[in-house]
């Protein structure tokens, strides 16, 4: 039986978990939620904030999976962050970074600080 394309997705942030937490993350919320938009995961690494946007391609004819992530997008992640971050009590000198975790086929590409936070309103 095939997975439609939401069960992939669901499958590969789950793959992502996986190997972020082995990677010493701590993931604190998963497919947070706004009017504005989503956010994959979110966890604490190396002492930041981690806004976590995870892409799969299984094939490589609609680009690479980090190639995905243009600036609209970004700029919704950082409004969504800016709720998480409200809603949160986080202060204003919390550490953030914005990071990718690619996935083309099977293969995991973590790039750290993908993006520099933008300021939106």
């Amino acid at each position: 039986m095939r997975m439609n394309t939401r069960e992939k997705g669901a499958q590969k942030e789950k793959e992502v978990c996986a190997y972020l937490h082995s990677e010493g993350v701590k993931i604190v919320e998963q497919n947070f939620r706004s009017r504005q938009g989503e956010i994959d995961i979110i966890g604490y690494d190396e002492g930041y904030l981690v806004f976590f946007e995870v892409k799969y391609r299984a094939g490589l004819s609609r680009g690479s999976a980090a190639e995905a992530v243009g600036f609209s997008k970004q700029k919704r992640i950082c409004q969504v962050a800016d709720y998480y971050r409200l809603l949160h009590h986080c202060t204003e000198d919390t550490p953030l970074r914005f990071d990718v975790v690619a996935v083309d086929q099977d293969q995991i590409t973590w790039i750290k600080n993908a993006f520099e936070y933008i300021r939106w309103h």
